[in-house]
C-alpha cells in the first residue's frame, strides 16, 4: 500500500504498517456507499483523501469489491476533520436504503419480525461487514442493542461507529416503519455542538445519550415482535437459500471472533473466557486450542481491547477516571492505575494532562 516519496499531508498522518491482506478484515466497498456526494457537498476533493488511505474511485465503483476496514474508517476520520464535519458518516447513513446491504437485503426485506431481521443480521454479518459486533441484551420488558465497528488496529472511529449505527436504525424502520420508535440512541463519544443531522436520521423526537457506555440504542422487547407487514415467508426461504451459498471475503478467524466478542463484552463486565467461548458456540478448551493455534491466547486479547478501549475513553473529558475503570473491567481504581501506568509508562491522570484533558473529580 506504498504510496511513494512524495505523500499528501493526508497520507503522512495515516500513513498505516504494511498490511497482510490475509490476516486483515476485509468490508464490501458498499460501506462507502455515498461517499463521493457527502465529500462534495462539503466542498471536499475526494481524490489526494482516497489516496491517502489506499483506495480509488474505480475501487469504490464496485460495490462488492473488498477494502481494509482500517483504511475505509481512516477516510471517514480524515474527510471528517478536513471539512469540520462532525457529522459527516451519519450524513452518508441518511440516503442508504436496504438494498445497499447486498443480497443480505432481500433475506432482511422479508423477515417476520424485526428481532427476526436483527439475528439474520448478526448472524449474516460476515456478509454485511464483518467489522460490524452486534449483541442483542434483553433485561425486562427492554432491549438494548449494543454496536461496535472492531478494527484490525486501533484507528478513530467515530464516523464509522455513526455511519454503522445509523444504517442498522434506518433498517429497523425499513422493517417496523412508522411503529419504530426506540427509548434512546446512544454514543460512547461526546455530542456535536449541532444535532440537527441526527435528528433527521433518528428522529426528531429521539433522546440521545452521548458519553454513553456503549454504542447502540434501546427500544422496547415488544418492538422486536412487531410484525413486519410486507414479509413474505417463500421469498424469506428463497432469499435464505441464496445468502447461505455465498461465502466470505474474510478467512474464518477465531481471533477476529474473540476480539468482537471482547469489544462487546468488556465494558458490560462480563467478558470472560466462559462467556465468550458460550457466545461463541464453544467451550473453554475449544477455544483456548483454537486461539493457540492462531498464535494467541484470550489474555492477550483482552489486553489489546483494554488497551483500545483505554484511549477511546480517556480522549473523552467526560468520562471520570473512576467510570473508565469499571468500564474496563476493574473494580478497584488502583488496579485501573497500575495496569494504565504499565501499559503507557504513565499514570491515568498524569496521560490526561499530557494530553491536554483536564481529570474530572471523581
Amino acid at each position: 500500500m506504498g504510496l511513494g516519496p512524495r505523500r499528501s499531508a493526508a497520507a503522512r498522518r495515516f500513513r498505516a504498517l504494511p498490511y497482510d491482506f490475509a490476516m486483515s478484515t476485509l468490508v464490501r466497498a458498499a460501506v462507502l456507499t455515498n461517499y463521493f456526494e457527502v465529500a462534495r457537498s462539503l466542498g471536499l476533493n475526494p481524490q489526494p483523501l482516497l489516496r491517502a488511505v489506499g483506495l480509488s474511485q474505480a475501487t469504490l465503483a464496485d460495490p462488492e469489491q473488498r477494502v481494509l476496514v482500517s483504511a475505509a474508517a481512516n477516510l471517514l476520520e480524515e474527510s471528517a476533520r478536513q471539512a469540520n464535519c462532525p457529522t459527516f458518516g451519519l450524513r452518508m447513513a441518511e440516503s442508504r436504503q436496504l438494498s445497499d446491504m447486498g443480497a443480505i437485503s432481500l433475506l432482511l426485506t422479508h423477515q417476520a419480525t424485526l428481532g427476526d431481521a436483527l439475528r439474520t443480521t448478526i448472524q449474516y454479518r460476515h456478509l454485511l461487514n464483518e467489522a460490524l459486533a452486534i449483541y442483542l441484551e434483553q433485561a425486562g420488558d427492554t432491549v438494548i442493542v449494543r454496536q461496535e465497528v472492531v478494527t484490525d488496529t486501533p484507528v478513530a472511529s467515530r464516523q464509522a461507529t455513526e455511519l454503522a449505527l445509523g444504517v442498522l436504525f434506518r433498517m429497523c424502520g425499513t422493517v417496523l416503519g412508522a411503529h419504530w420508535r426506540p427509548y434512546s440512541v446512544n454514543f460512547t463519544h461526546p455530542a456535536p455542538a449541532d444535532l440537527q443531522v441526527h435528528r433527521r436520521v433518528f428522529g426528531s423526537s429521539t433522546k440521545f445519550e452521548f458519553d454513553s457506555d456503549f454504542n447502540g440504542f434501546v427500544c422496547s422487547a415488544a418492538d422486536l415482535e412487531q410484525k413486519n407487514p410486507t414479509a413474505d415467508p417463500v421469498m424469506a426461504r428463497y432469499a435464505q437459500r441464496f445468502v447461505d451459498s455465498l461465502q466470505s471475503a474474510n478467512e474464518p478467524s477465531v481471533v477476529r471472533d474473540v476480539r468482537r466478542a471482547i469489544y462487546l463484552f468488556l465494558p458490560m463486565g462480563r467478558a470472560t473466557i466462559e462467556l465468550v467461548a458460550q457466545g461463541l458456540g464453544l467451550n473453554v478448551r475449544t477455544l483456548q486450542r483454537q486461539l493457540d493455534d492462531a498464535g494467541s491466547n484470550f489474555s492477550e486479547l483482552i489486553n489489546e481491547v483494554r488497551r483500545d478501549l483505554a484511549l477511546r475513553y480517556m480522549q473523552n473529558e467526560k468520562y471520570a477516571l473512576g467510570r473508565i475503570a469499571e468500564l474496563l473491567g476493574y473494580s478497584m481504581p488502583s488496579s485501573f492505575t497500575r495496569w494504565f501506568t504499565a501499559q503507557f509508562g504513565t499514570a491515568p491522570a498524569q496521560w490526561r494532562a499530557e494530553h491536554g484533558r483536564k481529570p474530572r473529580a471523581e
